[in-house]
């Protein structure tokens, strides 16, 4: 029987993960290790200033093996592996469901992809779910065809070492939903701003706000795909080499050493320059 790890960022009681729970209840074994409060965008931070408390949880019932844990998303997924499991490894790792897209830039602030990287970085195949629904009651039956066919595709298939899905729900009724695309990550960012206050002692302080801005033409990126009613799955890596800067930067690693340097046989210097990085 297939042994699924189930994490979240919004807090072992938020809505989504017990819906993901259920579902990853149909295909196998389930333990749950996820934050005792809410750990929104965190990213992949880790605790390592003070201790982290995990206790058993009966949120899913008695025959749910459930923790909550004081720490970040990552530290869930980390205790889960080291102590919690006892040696064994899951067959995969299922985050989420997200109260909130976590496409395009957002899997870099994300907890819920963080998680589910850190089971990726232990070689477990990991699946990161959202749903553009921040609200706390929010209806995540429209999630439940397609986080069960992704679970039972992977615990199936596999996936390639290393990898991770990043999976976007978009927030329209089931029959609105247009299907599940393949997509690139889009070109998107935050325009930020902060909102400057005073609190009863006087004291200034700022609030962090801002705009989403796709700027990404592609019709197969994320971003786009829910904007035009898909689910849209991100094949995602731990790897962020920007591997098309690579080859140019290799072609003039010389002129990037430091005067004085002995040069190898053979190594010239080369005449481009790096204004265009």
């Amino acid at each position: 029987m297939p042994l699924i790890l189930v994490t979240n960022d919004d807090g072992i009681t938020a809505t989504g993960i017990r819906e993901l729970v259920t579902i990853a209840r149909e295909f196998g074994e389930v333990m749950v290790v996820a934050p005792d409060s809410p750990q929104s965008a965190q990213g992949h931070a880790i605790t390592i200033e003070q201790p982290v408390f995990v206790r058993e949880s009966k949120v899913f019932g008695e025959d749910v093996q459930a923790y909550e844990c004081s720490g970040t998303p990552v530290d869930c997924v980390k205790l889960a592996k080291s102590v919690l499991l006892n040696g064994r490894v899951p067959d995969l790792c299922v985050s989420g469901i997200n109260h909130g897209s976590n496409a395009a830039i957002n899997i870099i602030y994300s907890g819920t992809l963080s998680a589910a990287m850190e089971a990726s970085l232990e070689r477990i195949p990991s699946i990161g779910f959202s749903f553009l629904d921040y609200r706390a009651d929010a209806d995540f039956s429209p999630c439940r065809p397609f986080v069960r066919q992704l679970i039972h595709h992977v615990l199936t298939h596999g996936m390639p070492e290393g990898n991770l899905y990043n999976v976007n729900i978009p927030n329209l009724p089931a029959d609105q939903i247009r299907g599940l695309k393949v997509c690139r990550q889009a070109e998107a960012r935050w325009v930020e701003e902060y909102v400057k206050g005073q609190d009863p002692r006087g004291r200034p302080y700022y609030w962090l706000t801002g705009k989403f801005v796709n700027e990404e033409p592609r019709e197969d990126a994320d971003a786009n795909a829910l904007q035009a009613g898909y689910v849209s799955l991100v094949p995602s890596h731990h790897d962020l080499t920007n591997h098309e800067a690579l080859a140019q930067l290799r072609a003039i690693e010389a002129d990037l050493q430091p005067a004085g340097l002995p040069r190898k046989t053979g190594e010239k210097v080369s005449d481009q320059s790096l204004e265009q990085f």
